[in-house]
């Protein structure tokens, strides 16, 4: 069964919510949160980038950063930018993507359910990335951004959720640089929460969707706090952190594609003829080609567009890793042709998320940055659920999720 539980959320007032609000922390770098909180003082880049506050090329792991947020996060109580609700709530959080919307639960995930694998993940986390989540939750007592979950299709939460959309929401924005709608409503029906948390408690599982290291560095730092507290009983607020829960039907995952540097050595005639060993190769001309389904890829090189077919007996359909494109594009094409064995360390692959388009990796090769590229089907959010329940991870750079939650709408204090 899934604990959850509702919070008192501090979120800013209604006429700040646009200036408040932000993209997450590791979707762009420093220079970018710099130039997109500008003069905004309001801008949540302050807390969840605030190296911005200091000289340009300070490091965003510096003691004094992490201080800085803390300072930050104060001040923006102090304020009124950010303002905690009296009363315990679940929130309802939508996003439109190209005329679809997703509703999402707010929640206080339970770190036990972490701990004990209730909450499932299927991408390897790095101690480092953790840790420095970990600084940031310890110095504001908070979570200053939610973790992104799935969970299976329910009807009963389907037709609240529904019920509070026919409703006018708390906040309501088209978001700059994203361009998508975002909307959050407050559920204060003590009833309408009884029922949520019943209808997760009779859910086997969660799945984490995105935000890996957020979701570790919030439940270690929660599990840290237990440890910590001499007089612990298990009814503290630390025992939770926030999450955004979306039924995993609702959910986009977006292709990941794969730009390469060069092809170890071989001319282009000698690399389609090692690709053909392992998949139908067909020119489909100069026009851009997408995938079309599974074990489907498409290749663009020196101005052409290839299909390559994964021949039958290069993947095992029985095996949740094994099944999946990016595993079969991995093994196939990047470690036994292209001698890329690591893609997280390895300097000659890059990696473009589906939203920028095919034209992306098209320019990245047409621009001689990289040498070729490669354009994957998207993973299935029943596949991603199938790897968590097998206990298995997926590969990395395997999914891509749109559009990204909104930081900023609401926090979750551990205290």
């Amino acid at each position: 069964m899934a604990i959850i539980k509702p919070f008192k959320g501090i979120r800013p007032p209604k006429q700040y919510v646009e200036e408040v609000e932000s993209r997450p922390y590791d979707v762009l770098d420093s220079e970018e949160a710099r130039a997109e909180a500008g003069d905004n003082e309001k801008s949540l880049y302050h807390i969840i980038k605030p190296e911005i506050d200091f000289a340009p090329g300070t490091s965003e792991y510096d003691p004094k950063v992490y201080e800085r947020a803390a300072q930050n996060f104060k001040k923006f109580q102090e304020k009124g930018w950010l303002v905690q609700d009296e009363d315990e709530h679940y929130y309802i959080y939508a996003q439109t993507m190209n005329g679809k919307t997703q509703y999402g639960l707010v929640v206080g995930a339970y770190v036990d359910d972490y701990m004990n694998g209730v909450i499932k993940k299927h991408e390897l986390t790095r101690r480092d990335k953790e840790e420095d989540r970990m600084k940031h939750v310890r110095v504001n007592n908070a979570n200053i951004e939610p973790v992104f979950f799935a969970y299976p299709d329910n009807e009963t939460l389907d037709s609240l959720l529904r019920k509070y959309a026919a409703t006018e929401p708390e906040y309501d924005f088209i978001a700059p640089i994203d361009g998508f709608r975002h909307q959050f409503w407050v559920i204060s029906d003590k009833e309408d929460m009884e029922t949520i948390t019943r209808e997760f408690a009779a859910m086997p599982s969660l799945y984490i969707a995105d935000g890996h290291h957020r979701s570790a560095a919030a439940a270690l730092v929660g599990a840290e706090k237990q440890r910590q507290n001499p007089c612990h009983k298990g009814d503290e607020e630390y025992n939770y952190f926030m999450a955004v829960c979306f039924q995993a039907s609702q959910l986009t995952i977006l292709d990941y594609n794969r730009v390469v540097k060069d092809l170890n050595g071989l001319t282009s005639e000698q690399f389609l003829d090692a690709l053909r060993k392992n998949f139908e190769v067909e020119d489909m001309g100069t026009d851009i080609y997408k995938p079309q389904r599974l074990h489907e890829f498409s290749l663009y090189l020196d101005g052409h567009w290839y299909r390559l077919t994964a021949r039958t007996g290069t993947f095992d359909d029985s095996d949740p890793i094994g099944v999946l494109d990016v595993d079969i594009s991995s093994r196939l094409i990047l470690d036994q042709i292209l001698d890329i064995k690591d893609l997280r360390s390895s300097n000659r692959i890059d990696f473009v998320g589906g939203l920028r388009g095919l034209g992306e990796l098209r320019r990245r090769v047409d621009s001689g940055e990289m040498r070729a590229a490669l354009a994957l089907y998207p993973v299935s959010m029943q596949q991603i659920m199938d790897i968590a329940d097998s206990g298995k991870i997926m590969p990395p750079k395997a999914t891509w999720f749109e559009p990204k939650l909104r930081s900023g709408l609401v926090i979750h204090k551990l205290s």
